[in-house]
């Protein structure tokens, strides 16, 4: 698998406005997330005093999903961009849909037509080669869902399909769940900011392990995506 996914820069990534992770990407099925905002910030003020103070701070909810026109693009985008500055990343992600343009554009059929030559001469290490092919072939296997499928698979379903593709773990899945399909109650107990955040507002003297987290967002549910948003949002916000 290929490590580097939990860094706050590549967290901002995903989750800032000004920096959609749809750009260049012609969009499929419209973005919604599958909850109300105003609903799950009520509740998540009367479950959590320390998170309520945090979120007069930070303001109002501006969690957005993003679009994207297949789960394919999605995870490709997201295996570019592991291990580089957003910059670089973008220029490399730039070039590997050029190259897919030549074959019909961003799909796992015109990867598997696309050269090894012409995906290396893009900026893709042998690494990132070889997870980007296996992405291809999970999704003319089936394994990788479409976009459709997707929202009909829960949040376990999607994170056990999509981690059988080379250089995807959790911390990706929980990203696309969050961003892209707009779930609510995702958890992603991996994410450095969100350790990094959670310790911070609640003054814990080390940084904690995923089950602190699973223990104290339980009275986040079935909010915790949004929860998470704040710890993100807290980094940032004086």
């Amino acid at each position: 698998m290929i490590q580097g996914l939990g860094t706050l820069a590549v967290v901002k990534c995903f989750r800032k406005l000004a920096c959609p992770l749809g750009r260049g990407i012609v969009a499929g099925m419209k973005p919604k997330l599958r909850f109300k905002p105003a609903e799950a910030v009520a509740h998540l003020r009367a479950s959590d005093p320390a998170l309520a103070v945090l979120i007069d701070r930070v303001g109002t909810c501006t969690l957005r999903a993003t679009a994207v026109d297949s789960v394919f693009s999605a995870l490709l985008r997201s295996i570019v961009y592991q291990q580089l500055n957003g910059k670089a990343a973008a220029t490399i992600h730039g070039r590997v849909l050029a190259v897919l343009a030549k074959h019909g554009g961003p799909t796992a059929d015109a990867l598997t037509k696309a050269s090894d030559k012409a995906l290396r001469g893009a900026g893709l290490s042998r690494q990132k080669l070889a997870a980007v092919r296996d992405l291809a072939a999970k999704c003319q296997q089936g394994v990788v869902p479409s976009l459709q499928e997707a929202h009909g698979l829960s949040d376990e379903e999607l994170v056990t399909r999509l981690t059988e593709v080379r250089g995807i773990g959790p911390w990706t899945v929980h990203m696309l769940l969050i961003f892209y399909l707009g779930r609510p109650d995702v958890m992603p107990t991996g994410d450095f900011a969100i350790r990094l955040a959670f310790r911070r507002l609640y003054r814990k003297r080390r940084e904690p392990k995923p089950e602190v987290l699973l223990k104290h967002a339980r009275r986040w549910q079935p909010y915790r995506s949004v929860a998470s948003w704040y710890l993100w949002r807290s980094l940032d916000t004086p």
